[in-house]
Formats: C-alpha cells, sequence, structure tokens
C-alpha cells in the first residue's frame, strides 16, 4: 500500500484525508487493522502527533474505531446509526444500499403524495429551479445533474410541511449520494439517454404536484425510484461480473 509523504500546514488533516481516501477506495477494508502509530508516522514521514490527531479526528467521524489492547481497524457500517455524518455511507455494503433506497421509496412516494396537497408557489419554484438545472446538465456535467436531482427531491420533502420529515429525507438523501456517488455518476448521469430519461421523470413528477394530483404524484415518484433501484441492480451485477474476471 502507497503513502503520500505530507507537507504543508495543517498535516493531521492532510494524514486523515489520506486514510479516509483508502477507505473509499476500497483499499483498506471494514475491519482491516491500521498500522501503529509509529509505522504511519514513518509511512507519512510526519510526527507521531499528527498521526493521532487524525486517527481521532476519524474516528469521530464513525471510520474508525479504537478497541483496547488491539488497536485501531477500519469500522463498518452500522445500518442503525444512518442519522451520523454522511461520511459512514462508504462504508455501507451493496445490500444495505439497496435497503437504503427501500426506505426512499417508501418515504419519497408519501412525501410526493403530501407535497402535491401541501405545497406552495416557493415550492414550485424550487422544484422548476431544479428541473432547469437537470435539464442544463445534460450531456453537459454529470456532477451537476446529480445535485440537481437531489434538490429537486429535498424541494418535494420540503413541500409536505412536515419538519421531521423533511429533515428524515436530507439525512437519508445524503447517506444515499454518499454511498451510490460511484454508481450513479457511471449509470444514471453518464449516458445521455439515461439522464434523459431521469429529466423526464422528474417533469412528470413536478406536474402531478403541481395539479395537486396526490394518488398520482406517488405513482410517479415510485414508479421513478423503482427504476432508479433497477439500473442500480444493473451496475451492481456488472461490477460483481468484472470482480470475477
Amino acid at each position: 500500500m502507497e503513502y503520500q509523504p505530507i507537507r504543508g500546514r495543517k498535516i493531521y488533516e492532510q494524514v486523515a484525508e489520506q486514510i479516509k481516501g483508502m477507505i473509499q477506495s476500497g483499499k483498506l477494508k471494514p475491519g482491516d487493522k491500521l498500522a501503529s502509530v509509529r509505522e504511519l508516522s514513518e509511512r507519512f514521514d510526519v510526527g507521531r502527533s499528527a498521526v493521532r490527531e487524525a486517527l481521532s479526528a476519524l474516528r469521530a467521524m464513525g471510520l474508525l474505531e479504537m478497541r483496547q489492547g488491539e488497536g485501531t481497524y477500519v469500522k463498518t457500517f452500522d445500518p442503525n446509526t444512518v442519522s451520523r455524518p454522511i461520511v459512514e455511507a462508504t462504508l455501507m455494503n451493496q445490500e444495505q444500499i439497496l435497503e437504503l433506497l427501500e426506505v426512499r421509496k417508501i418515504m419519497e412516494a408519501g412525501s410526493a403524495a403530501i407535497c402535491a396537497t401541501e405545497h406552495d408557489q416557493e415550492d414550485l419554484r424550487k422544484m422548476e429551479d431544479a428541473l432547469k438545472e437537470m435539464e442544463e446538465s445534460l450531456g453537459a456535467s454529470e456532477e451537476l445533474g446529480e445535485q440537481a436531482d437531489a434538490k429537486f427531491h429535498l424541494a418535494v420533502a420540503k413541500g409536505t410541511k412536515n419538519n421531521l420529515l423533511y429533515h428524515l429525507m436530507t439525512t437519508i438523501s445524503g447517506t444515499m449520494q454518499e454511498a451510490m456517488r460511484e454508481s450513479r455518476r457511471i449509470w444514471l448521469y453518464a449516458e445521455e439517454e439515461t439522464a434523459e430519461r431521469l429529466y423526464r421523470e422528474h417533469q412528470a413528477i413536478y406536474h402531478a404536484i403541481k395539479d395537486r394530483n396526490a394518488t398520482l404524484a406517488q405513482q410517479q415518484m415510485l414508479a421513478h425510484l423503482v427504476k432508479v433501484e433497477q439500473v442500480l441492480r444493473r451496475f451492481m451485477e456488472d461490477k460483481a461480473d468484472e470482480d470475477k474476471e
């Protein structure tokens, strides 16, 4: 495993960023034991205090755990802590991502129905802005398309006028985005045809909400998320096949 020498200010943050990157890339996996503070200090070419601060920061994020008398380990994602900072989403396995998507289907279908009856003009404007950004991102920027997608779904949740529901949706949406980041970029936005279909699906949800048709809004949102799930499963299957080769 390669470690890059650290230079510059806020050294511990740079150490933490490198270790975090190794976890996100899979070089360090849940359950893996990290090298000792002394060894990490030598590999990063920094002082031991900087390494200790970095490990402390990563433990606070929920990425690492200290086992008394054993050392520091990469933490396994716990689905019971989904409300913690979304950095933990990098530890989710495929089954947990699909379970989270199931939660989204239940919550967002209901949110769309409530939004259809409770929204105001400001809510519609926010959805329209997100749709405009999605349209402008077609064939231009996968990242902007992803961000506009998230903004649309949060605007729908905001339109329910239920603060608790909006808070839960913010947490789940952020976790889902982080957990699915690579697959979303590859499958949901990289292919222009798929991105255009997503845009049309969001338009259909918007029009049902604008018309205050709660039943149709719920149906359109559920249909959209089911298709997202189908695409995600295809991505996971293809990735599994690649790993076998």
